[in-house]
């Protein structure tokens, strides 16, 4: 079976669409080897059977999108390829349609020192525009339904990337990570989400990898500059600690209001770190099957 066959910016408009969890989690609990600076690229490069294993739980879970093992490659083309062929051939297996988003991850990523959670990374836009742009020239190349600009953690890589992809076409969703009703980066969340509100190759907006109480505040500050659908992504409320490179979980489960998301205006759901095919199943469950013919 084809993965989806309508684009899904069109699907966005029918029904809330059902993203996968953490990556990174699930090639740990499958016993994979995370060390090193490429974080899940490294199961990219050793084991990329590993990868589709990986993906192969969450379309099993329901998920209609699958985010490539891209996150933390710096430059690499055949490995930023590889990333969107491995998630395109779970994709086409699934059994039901599935999209492929190819991630993004910001410029903090690649340090692999925690700075994606802090932004600022001393260089301009011109600098981060330099930098995303073979990146981005790689991964649109490999085909994928969709580019994640994810955990993106500060206004002006926001907008460093949206000036990479103006013009060419592409369809993107644009992802901050925030905390406290801000980018991490400080910044206001009308005014981050404000960026991408006339951006024609921006498909949806929204946040990952923050606390999920977090979420509704970030939401309700996009949906009031913005018309686009929004998404929503969150880790289970731990803290990544870069120095010991290690989750500190919070002392009780945070709660997972998926429902108030929805009614604020998130089409797209799912989970980052630490979130689970067994979470993602509960929310394909909650919402429902897709209709068919996707």
């Amino acid at each position: 079976m084809p993965r989806a066959t309508r684009p899904l910016a069109e699907a966005l408009a029918r029904w809330p669409v059902l993203l996968d969890g953490g990556l990174s989690n699930q090639l740990a609990d499958q016993g994979c080897d995370l060390s090193g600076p490429l974080w899940t690229g490294r199961v990219l490069t050793e084991r990329p059977d590993q990868v589709a294993a990986a993906h192969t739980a969450y379309a099993r879970a329901g998920a209609e999108v699958l985010i490539t093992a891209s996150y933390q490659i710096g430059d690499d083309p055949g490995l930023l390829e590889r990333s969107v062929r491995v998630a395109d051939g779970v994709a086409r297996t699934a059994g039901h349609g599935v999209w492929v988003a190819a991630s993004v991850g910001p410029y903090g990523a690649v340090l692999a020192d925690g700075s994606e959670y802090r932004g600022r990374y001393g260089l301009g836009r011109d600098a981060l525009a330099a930098f995303h742009r073979p990146r981005i020239e790689a991964l649109l190349a490999a085909g994928p339904d969709v580019l994640a600009l994810e955990t993106v953690p500060d206004s002006d890589e926001a907008e460093a990337l949206l000036r990479v992809l103006a013009g060419t076409g592409a369809r993107a969703w644009l992802s901050y990570t925030v905390a406290g009703g801000r980018t991490r980066a400080g910044q206001p969340l009308r005014e981050a989400f404000a960026l991408a509100a006339e951006a024609p190759e921006v498909i949806a907006v929204g946040v990952n990898c923050c606390d999920p109480q977090d979420v509704l505040p970030a939401l309700e500050a996009a949906a009031s500059v913005t018309a686009k659908p929004l998404l929503a992504y969150p880790n289970d409320g731990s803290v990544w600690d870069a120095g010991t490179r290690t989750w500190h979980a919070p002392a009780s489960p945070a709660p997972w209001p998926a429902a108030a998301w929805r009614a604020a205006g998130a089409r797209l759901l799912g989970g980052c770190c630490r979130v689970g095919p067994d979470r993602i199943a509960g929310l394909r469950a909650t919402l429902g099957p897709p209709p068919p013919g996707v």
